[in-house]
């Protein structure tokens, strides 16, 4: 614990942005109730839009000299604004600027500005192919440069981005206590041995969250190899070419496909329904964030067909009441957890149990 952290207690804040209310609500309660943190509340952000779709924040309290915490959630597309007399759904891009705007309502007066932002802004656009921007670098840099001392995500699609700003707090959670844990509420006949449990990564890029796993729980892991064309884009994404599995045997297993994101769900099903057809028990998908840009219909066929069991969604992010009301839908809640990340920073305590929760895991698994 800090030593500033010791002798004075620093009140929270937390800024809830358009369309994490809910969450804000819940992570007071906690604050609040668990950890007994009455000098935490929230603080709206109201954000005015004029008719020419120009905006301003508006903070409705002072923030003078607390700990802030702002929550926004960037791929929340059911947020809006008018413009011209039209309804325009919220981008990335306006969530991010809303940021800035907050930040800048604040003016300097807070004792430290925290930016949690469970689906990271531009977190897709992390290196450079060819001439391309890199956007989240540069949505970093700016945040460090208007202030902002800590930058929370979960589950960053490559946390290298970190590299972008080496002189701020950058820390990427990863909920795989809270995803173990509702694995088991839902499914508690789960056996994680070698004999009955596998997980498969779909592609390279998600080998480490893989990793984790079969890390923490002593399983093996199968990879798809996945090669793009280099020329062919559609829907902005580059072509796949060949995707082929690499692995142990899937016959008779619980097969479980993790990734960060669900965005069109192509690679997703394509190894569900390859695991199933090579004789797999059942086929469950975890992913931190559900996008679901292409509808949730084949998920739907997937499901009934008995080739997709379950999809392990973290609430991290918007899921429209569609996707929550599907019946292979299981929701991992994370409130909590960013309750206890929250009360760590604030006290000046270590996070580290909070990136490495092995022990708080096993304690799970020998419940039974």
């Amino acid at each position: 614990m800090s030593p500033l952290a010791a002798k004075h207690s620093i009140p929270i804040v937390l800024i809830p942005l358009c369309g994490t209310e809910e969450l804000s609500s819940k992570i007071e309660y906690y604050l609040r109730e668990t950890y007994n943190k009455e000098e935490c509340h929230v603080v709206n952000s109201q954000i005015v839009r004029f008719s020419t779709g120009d905006g301003k924040a508006v903070l409705e309290e002072t923030v003078r000299g607390a700990d802030v915490y702002i929550l926004v959630d960037v791929g929340n597309y059911s947020c809006s604004y008018q413009m011209h007399g039209q309804t325009i759904p919220m981008s990335p891009d306006e969530h991010f600027q809303n940021l800035k705007r907050t930040v800048s309502a604040i003016g300097g007066k807070a004792f430290r500005i925290n930016v949690i932002s469970p689906l990271l802004y531009a977190s897709r656009q992390d290196r450079r192919i060819s001439r391309e921007s890199l956007d989240c670098a540069m949505a970093l840099r700016e945040l460090e440069n208007i202030g902002v001392r800590n930058i929370t995500a979960f589950d960053v699609h490559d946390n290298r981005v970190a590299n972008a700003v080496p002189y701020n707090g950058f820390d990427d959670l990863f909920p795989i206590y809270q995803v173990i844990k509702a694995i088991k509420k839902h499914y508690p006949d789960i056996e994680f041995s070698e004999e009955h449990s596998l997980f498969i990564s779909p592609d390279l890029g998600a080998t480490t969250r893989n990793y984790k796993y079969t890390n923490e729980l002593g399983l093996d892991m199968g990879i798809f190899y996945k090669r793009r064309s280099r020329t062919k884009v559609v829907g902005g994404n580059y072509v796949v070419d060949v995707h082929k599995y690499i692995g142990p045997s899937v016959k008779n297993k619980d097969v479980f496909i993790v990734d960060d994101m669900i965005c069109s769900g192509t690679t997703m099903l394509d190894v569900a329904k390859y695991c199933k057809k090579q004789g797999a028990n059942r086929v469950f998908a975890i992913a931190t964030f559900a996008l679901f840009t292409e509808g949730i219909q084949r998920f739907d066929e997937a499901y009934k067909k008995n080739a997709l069991e379950a999809v392990f969604i973290t609430n991290a992010s918007y899921r429209r009441d569609e996707i929550r009301n599907a019946p292979w839908y299981r929701e991992v809640d994370i409130t909590k957890y960013i309750a206890i990340y929250i009360n760590s920073v604030n006290a000046g305590k270590s996070i580290s149990k909070l990136l490495d929760p092995h022990e708080k895991i096993h304690r799970l698994l020998d419940k039974g």
